[in-house]
């Protein structure tokens, strides 16, 4: 089922607007991807204006960066901690941006939004960071 992003509905004072013409292909949407752990899995979308967005529907590898040594490493993800969009995604190991998880170099958070971005980068928690 496609999602909709076109204006249609009721004006202010109640009346229904109707469309007088067909829907646009620059007006559809879609809908969510739960990024998962598993192989490698894209696919490329083109967007109104000639741009692109990479979703990405499973991954193995994040890119994360070490705030001291501002080094970056690309390191297995073995587990979703935390994910403060939805309390089931844990369970799910779906992966959107602020999810806390455990890689081969230690925990890290997403950074990036790779339902959009198709790439995962994560900064690695401090001491601090992890209480």
């Amino acid at each position: 089922m496609a999602v909709w992003h076109g204006e249609r509905g009721k004006t202010r004072t109640g009346g229904e607007i109707t469309l007088s013409r067909k829907k646009k292909l620059c007006e559809l949407g879609s809908l969510p991807t739960f990024t998962e752990i598993g192989k490698e899995k894209k696919k490329s979308y083109r967007t109104k204006g000639g741009g692109k967005k990479v979703k990405i529907f499973a991954t193995e590898f994040a890119n994360v960066l070490n705030p001291t040594t501002n080094e970056v490493k690309k390191a297995k993800i073995l587990d979703v901690i935390e994910n403060p969009a939805n309390p089931h995604f844990v369970r799910r190991k779906v992966i959107t941006k602020g999810a806390v998880i455990r890689t081969e170099v230690g925990n890290a958070r997403i950074t990036s939004r790779p339902n959009q971005h198709g790439v995962v980068n994560a900064v690695a928690l401090t001491t601090d960071e992890k209480k």
